[in-house]
């Protein structure tokens, strides 16, 4: 049955009670929180071990930005869907994103109002 599915998530940004919080709406939006990272080089090694079917992406990390991880899971075999976050407004074009393996951006104060689950449902 599609819509009781388990879809995992990773959550990854350098803050940790933003990070809290994400993991928190994730959550009582029916998704599974795998793995919560603080960097770039620790999220791409989540995925890969958690088997994450998405990620809740933050564009500024201490080591990689949140542009280079999607590339970088968008060239595996079966990459996680990824949404970018940020409280960066800077406005990229669908196609910019879609080139990096984004599947969409909502900006961090709207995080509350999105429909997370849909966002990585795909639907």
């Amino acid at each position: 049955m599609l819509g009781t599915m388990c879809i995992n998530i990773v959550v990854v940004d350098d803050d940790p009670g933003f990070r809290r919080i994400a993991a928190t709406l994730l959550t009582a939006r029916g998704l599974r929180v795998v793995a919560e990272c603080g960097d770039g080089t620790s999220a791409l090694a989540a995925v890969r071990e958690q088997r994450a079917d998405g990620m809740l992406l933050d564009l500024h990390l201490p080591d990689l930005d949140g542009l280079a991880v999607a590339r970088l899971l968008s060239e595996r075999e079966r990459p996680p869907r990824i949404v970018l976050t940020s409280t960066d407004k800077s406005v990229w074009s669908e196609e910019e994103l879609a080139r990096a393996g984004i599947e969409s951006f909502v900006a961090k104060d709207q995080l509350f109002d999105a429909d997370l689950r849909a966002l990585f449902a795909g639907s």
